[in-house]
């Protein structure tokens, strides 16, 4: 959804409720950890290395707790605090030019392991996209932790389609400032 204003408050306590019993937009939940991701989607992967030790992993791990990745982006996630748990169902706001965009995701999966650590949410009607995105830390054998972001998308509403290479610069740009985010929490 695209306005010219970020949503008040109330309007976005009205969006979430409604968001959180609208079914996902696309078939292959759980999919952005699989090899290969899904036919018919443009598919991003991509991955940074954050530092090593225990520390690095420990502040990585809080970083995805905090949504910093998020929000180094210039996205606002909510509910603030939105817990990492299978089922959360957030609103994402943010401004693509002009213009505030307002979507709708789910976590549809967590990974809480010794040395993985993340969540993957899928879109919702409310989402420019359907699809899947996950993010993800991850602690190889020699300390050296790792983030990575893998998603698999495609134009949900007509305005999308027409954006050409927009949506896609859009979301490469976002990917992008992920990474700093993460650097950043983890410097």
């Amino acid at each position: 959804m695209f306005r010219l204003r970020r949503p008040d408050d109330e309007h976005l306590s009205h969006f979430l409720a409604r968001q959180r019993t609208a079914p996902l937009t696309y078939p292959e939940v759980g999919a952005s950890f699989d090899e290969p991701l899904p036919d018919g989607y443009h598919h991003v992967r991509m991955a940074t290395e954050l530092g090593d030790g225990d520390d690095v992993w420990a502040r990585a791990r809080a970083g995805i707790d905090e949504w910093c990745a998020h929000a180094a982006a210039g996205l606002e996630v909510l509910p603030h605090a939105a817990p990492i748990r299978e089922g959360t169902t957030v609103a994402v706001v943010g401004r693509v030019g002009p213009v505030c965009m307002l979507a709708s995701a789910r976590i549809v999966r967590v990974v809480d392991e010794p040395d993985r650590y993340g969540f993957a949410y899928g879109t919702l009607p409310a989402h420019p996209e359907e699809g899947e995105e996950h993010f993800l830390v991850v602690r190889d054998p020699d300390g050296t932790v790792r983030y990575q972001v893998v998603a698999f998308s495609r134009p949900h509403d007509l305005l999308t389609r027409l954006g050409g290479p927009v949506p896609r610069w859009f979301q490469r740009r976002a990917t992008e400032r992920y990474f700093e985010g993460m650097r950043d929490q983890v410097g």
